[in-house]
């Protein structure tokens, strides 16, 4: 890295290139430069005629802080503080502790106060990121002479990292990953899931000449030619990992809200393993008199899912019939039970007294099975949870409670073991609908 002026001559490298393990050519040298004398950025400038005067040759890469981006584009808000700011920005809340709140904008990053910054700029504002920083990149490339890529960076955090780094929120012209599965390394092993993510490698070495407070906002990082393209390309967009693929999707603030009841499956079959792991939360849940009042059956086998349902759906229509509904009414409730059927895999959560404690008064002992029924339905709950962080769908269906004899006779269980319900799991075939919006203050009584 040199901290020479983009204004002054910086010489190459004097031997070629090398070839890298996916096939590109590597460069024996790569030189980072900060530009300088840019000032202060201002609504409506034209950011790259303020490159004008900079040192740019072809296959360049200029790495752009968003702050300068935002400033050019009035992304500027007037605002106290940045509460509100935050709110406006965020689509969804990932984790929250005291005043940090890590969160999801709409263009699907997941970072620190939804990218609202009220550093280095006027006291009293705040700044948004930008509206599509990849629009911005091409702008900005656009408006140069030279065939050079575009970086707009911004600062990120790390899980299970101290400290920040910046990384590619927007590009142009500049291949974003290097994919090296399926090649081999040095030694001859398969790359079975290395991809490079080569936009945010570089707006990492273009922060260590920009820095925080030197009033540096741009830098150009020479000696990659080679990962600049003729056209200006995707963009960030294939950095930023789909939601399906992501195994930290749930943050803490999340979690509890990623269960959802699911009614229609699709037919990809169900991982037992990933049921196994949801029970393991289940029994984490609070019992009384340190008992453990779960057990949890997995209807594995296609035919003995169908012979229960068969079981339970005849026992439900002789329940109707002596209620007296009519044909039409009982062939309508049966259809609602169908979630069961076409769910690839059941659990049976059941309830065993064991541990409980027996009175002299039929008021105490009511409510010590009570004091086991919720235990039950907690068991139940961080089931589903952990089914839903696994990535599976599920729906709690009462019908077992109402034929405890016949779900026992088939399923060979103890008399003593009761049915709650049933539980369908599989993969959703669908988006659940948005939930109806609940305000807490309407379930909560101060006294």
């Amino acid at each position: 890295m040199t901290g020479r002026s983009p204004g002054e001559q910086t010489p190459g490298s004097t031997a070629g290139p090398t070839t890298g393990a996916s096939g590109a050519m590597a460069p024996e040298r790569v030189e980072v430069i900060p530009v300088t004398g840019i000032g202060e950025v201002r609504p409506g400038d034209d950011l790259a005629a303020l490159l004008k005067d900079a040192d740019l040759r072809d296959g360049d890469i200029v790495v752009i802080t968003s702050k300068i981006v935002s400033k050019a584009e009035g992304r500027v808000r007037r605002a106290p503080d940045r509460t509100a700011a935050i709110e406006d920005e965020t689509v969804r809340v990932v984790a929250r502790r005291g005043d940090t709140v890590i969160s999801e904008t709409r263009h699907g990053f997941v970072m620190a106060a939804a990218g609202v910054d009220a550093s280095n700029t006027d006291p009293g504002t705040v700044l948004l990121l930008p509206e599509d920083a990849d629009a911005s990149a091409r702008r900005v490339r656009a408006g140069l002479s030279a065939r050079v890529g575009v970086i707009v960076s911004d600062t990120f955090g790390r899980p299970w990292r101290h400290g920040l780094t910046d990384v590619a929120i927007g590009a142009a012209g500049v291949l974003a990953l290097e994919d090296f599965r399926g090649l081999a390394d040095t030694h001859g092993n398969p790359l079975n899931a290395t991809v490079t993510a080569l936009a945010d490698e570089i707006a990492s070495a273009a922060e260590l000449v920009k820095g925080k407070l030197t009033g540096v906002p741009v830098a150009v990082v020479r000696g990659l030619a080679h990962l600049v393209t003729d056209d200006d390309g995707p963009g960030v967009r294939p950095l930023v990992r789909p939601s399906a693929d992501d195994l930290f999707r749930y943050g803490s603030r999340d979690v509890v809200f990623a269960r959802r009841t699911i009614r229609a499956f699709s037919d990809e079959p169900v991982d037992p393993a990933a049921v196994r792991r949801a029970v393991a939360a289940g029994i984490a849940a609070p019992a009384p008199h340190h008992t453990t009042p779960w057990r949890f059956v997995l209807v594995e086998s296609a035919a003995t899912r169908l012979r229960l349902l068969d079981a339970m759906r005849e026992a439900w229509i002789a329940d109707l019939r002596g209620d007296g509904f009519s044909e039409e009414s009982i062939a309508k409730r049966v259809r609602r039970g169908d979630v069961l059927r076409d769910a690839p895999y059941l659990v049976v959560p059941c309830l065993v007294m064991e541990g409980s404690h027996t009175y002299r008064d039929e008021r105490r002992n009511a409510a010590e099975r009570e004091m086991f029924v919720v235990a039950t339905g907690a068991g139940v709950e961080n089931l589903l949870i952990q089914l839903a962080v696994e990535g599976l769908g599920s729906a709690w269906v009462s019908s077992t409670m109402f034929c405890r004899p016949v779900v026992r006779e088939v399923l060979e269980l103890p008399g003593s073991w009761d049915p709650m319900g049933c539980v369908a799991v599989g993969h959703a075939a669908a988006p659940p609908r948005e939930r109806a919006p609940r305000d807490p203050d309407d379930f909560i009584v101060v006294r």
